[in-house]
């Protein structure tokens, strides 16, 4: 087949959607970290909308790959020779429902081989805005303190000069560079999922500026922008066998194909320094109220991803879709919005939770979808924390039932073994779970899990009522397994 590229866009029939814009006059207005499955379905969608109105031309994105390695390597080739284009396809079931090529992102920096080239294009004045999807744990912040973690090797490294290895030192280095130049900042606009991220950025950013530079960092706070915003869309990975059915069916060769559902959803904070696209024009909702909006898809859709995939793992699924065929997955779900989280949840005014929480039971059973109960599961010591522990605080502090709670962290230790109940193992991801947090897992205490650093913040060995309840769930997975355990937790 053809590649993918220019040369290839004008053979491409109506069934495909393409650029109709004159890429050759865009410009780079936006550098986005992090460009992995979902920045390209979702926020990059939303820019290729705004590229096909006019006057929008300086909004297009450069994308810069902070890790190196064989596969990240690859993938910056992959968009080298595709000119940078890309397909997205929506998938519904039983046929894919509309593929379209995104060409929205003119240039793609590989950070490992050429820092100069990032920290020019970030120190650009047509540079004004940088995003970000750097994952719920990428943001350095300690659990317990709330404070920017300056101990980590990448930032002591970055802090002592050289090449950055890390956003952040990027982000400053740049920063710095144009406050000498006498240019204004950009906007630091993170995309990922955490309750008030633009407030979460804005405490990394200026944390790491404060210890190298205290002026500069007063300047940022001064005249910076970080808007909160909240994201929502399902990127799954893309097997192999994926990319070549949907190659096939376009024509074309696309290394870098992704899919997505048909829902997307972005809100965001109008609060920018420098500028912004147009994203009313692809649907993009203007809010003061995104945290009432990130609480809503935080505390009860996030939180119910990381709730139904560990028993479902454990229980031998591998797909969400599947998890979700086993009847008891869904009234889990159930028990957990009615009893524990929605009613702790307060949403924007005039929102219904319960339509909400009944398009994700639509949005999780969707078998053409087939997304990866393992890529939801990693990273859970993050996630974990991120999107349950405020309700699990709360239920704490009203003495109220923790057993949906306890039996998610039971079920979380028992996935870190890496073998389900059949005896079938899988790989497990969990960046931060550190070699003493795995000692101490591998102890023998049946509460290692509740003092792992990721968790210090939440304060679970204190709690008699959370450790008690949570005894009781682990003691049942390991003498009844999976299915006996929600089964009995359920009635």
């Amino acid at each position: 087949m053809p590649p993918l590229d220019m040369s290839t866009l004008a053979s491409f029939g109506p069934t495909v959607t393409k650029p109709s814009y004159d890429r050759s006059r865009l410009r780079a207005g936006i550098v986005h970290f992090g460009v992995g499955n979902f920045h390209r379905v979702h926020q990059a969608v939303a820019i290729e909308a705004c590229l096909h109105h006019p006057g929008q031309e300086e909004w297009a994105i450069c994308g810069v790959g902070l890790t190196d390695g064989p596969t990240a390597r690859a993938k910056a080739e992959a968009y080298r020779r595709q000119d940078n284009l890309y397909t997205v396809t929506q998938l519904t079931s039983p046929a894919p429902k509309e593929t379209q090529i995104v060409g929205a992102m003119i240039d793609y920096l590989h950070a490992p081989a050429g820092p100069d080239a990032v920290l020019a294009r970030l120190a650009d004045p047509a540079t004004r805005i940088v995003s970000l999807t750097i994952t719920e744990g990428g943001y350095n912040i300690d659990e317990a303190s709330g404070a920017f973690r300056l101990d980590t090797p990448d930032i002591r490294h970055d802090l002592g000069g050289g090449p950055p290895r890390t956003v952040f030192g990027y982000i400053v280095a740049a920063l710095a560079r144009r406050r000498q130049a006498g240019l204004a900042p950009f906007t630091v606009m993170s995309c990922d999922n955490l309750p008030r991220n633009g407030d979460t950025s804005r405490l990394a950013v200026v944390g790491f500026a404060r210890a190298l530079d205290p002026d500069l960092a007063d300047w940022i706070e001064a005249n910076g922008a970080f808007p909160n915003s909240m994201v929502d869309r399902i990127a799954p990975q893309v097997p192999e066998d994926e990319r070549r059915r949907i190659t096939a069916g376009i024509g074309v060769e696309d290394l870098v194909a992704a899919t997505c559902e048909p829902y997307t959803s972005w809100v965001v904070e109008d609060r920018f320094c420098a500028g912004r696209p147009e994203l009313e024009r692809a649907g993009v909702v203007f809010s003061s109220q995104v945290p009432a909006y990130v609480a809503v898809k935080g505390r009860l859709s996030n939180a119910a991803h990381m709730l139904m995939c560990y028993p479902s793992l454990l229980m031998g699924s591998r797909l969400v879709d599947e998890g979700m065929r086993h009847p008891d997955i869904p009234r889990l779900l159930h028990a957990f919005w009615n009893r524990d989280a929605r009613r702790l949840v307060e949403p924007p005014a005039g929102y219904s939770t319960k339509a909400f929480t009944d398009t994700v039971i639509e949005r999780f059973a969707n078998p053409a979808i087939k997304d990866q109960l393992l890529r939801v599961a990693g990273d859970g010591a993050s996630k974990i924390v991120v999107f349950h522990g405020k309700t699990i605080g709360q239920l704490i502090a009203e003495g109220s039932d923790l057993g949906r709670e306890a039996f998610l962290l039971a079920c979380f230790a028992r996935y870190l073994g890496g073998v389900d109940d059949r005896g079938v193992g899988f790989d497990i991801f969990e960046p931060r779970i550190g070699q003493a947090d795995w000692q101490r897992l591998k102890s023998g205490d049946p509460l290692a899990v509740l003092d792992i650093e990721a968790f210090a913040g939440l304060g679970l060995r204190q709690s008699p009522a959370f450790v008690a309840a949570y005894q009781i769930q682990s003691k049942s997975l390991a003498s009844q397994g999976t299915a006996a355990t929600l089964a009995q937790l359920l009635q």
